[in-house]
């Protein structure tokens, strides 16, 4: 049985664990081997999911969003069983940092929302599947993935109350902080009607 709250050094050491794993640019890595080019290099420049459909390749683009949000799943979930409740939150938190913040990529990572959707799920199912629902309408119906990527955070702050897990709320407020400033060239975008669409 997992301690009820756990100590400094043991959060420390997940949360470092959780940042590498975190950290690890699959976009990239996937790219590359698959013969994509740069993606540095094309639309966004940006690391995830949507800019890897840009090189035309759905199938790099699913691998990379299963990827990318499975390294959190995965982090949490190990947490989870072996240590106390308390750390599954703070860890979840450092594997978006390691995402959004890549230490070998000079800080230039990607903008979290499928890192983020898979430690929900690894939280809470009915909240992670929640936030990938709202995620999926929102993208259904208006075709921009940083609007749907920005409501799936803030209805969050919504479905913890609605789902009766308001321990998360802090947790979730912050991450969507994060997923809005990520996004913040992206908001300027939507608001001049310049956005590009899912596909484009």
């Amino acid at each position: 049985m997992p301690d009820i709250v756990s100590s400094g050094s043991t959060l420390l050491l997940w949360a470092t664990i959780a940042y590498i794993i975190g950290s690890i640019p699959f976009g990239l890595i996937l790219a590359k081997v698959m013969g994509l080019g740069n993606l540095r290099d094309i639309g966004s420049g940006n690391i995830g999911a949507t800019n890897v459909l840009r090189t035309g390749s759905k199938k790099a683009a699913a691998l990379t969003l299963l990827l990318d949000g499975g390294k959190g799943a995965i982090v949490v979930l190990l947490v989870r069983t072996y240590e106390a409740p308390d750390a599954a939150q703070f860890v979840a938190l450092a594997v978006i940092i390691g995402h959004c913040f890549p230490v070998w990529l000079k800080f230039r990572g990607g903008k979290g929302v499928a890192t983020f959707l898979g430690v929900l799920y690894a939280l809470s199912w009915p909240l992670g599947f929640a936030a990938c629902l709202t995620w999926l309408a929102t993208a259904l119906a208006f075709r921009f993935s940083s609007l749907a990527a920005l409501a799936a955070g803030s209805c969050t702050m919504v479905w913890v109350f609605v789902l009766g897990l308001p321990q998360m709320f802090t947790l979730c407020a912050f991450l969507t902080a994060l997923i809005f400033w990520r996004h913040s060239a992206n908001i300027r975008l939507l608001f001049a009607g310049k956005e590009s669409k899912i596909g484009k």
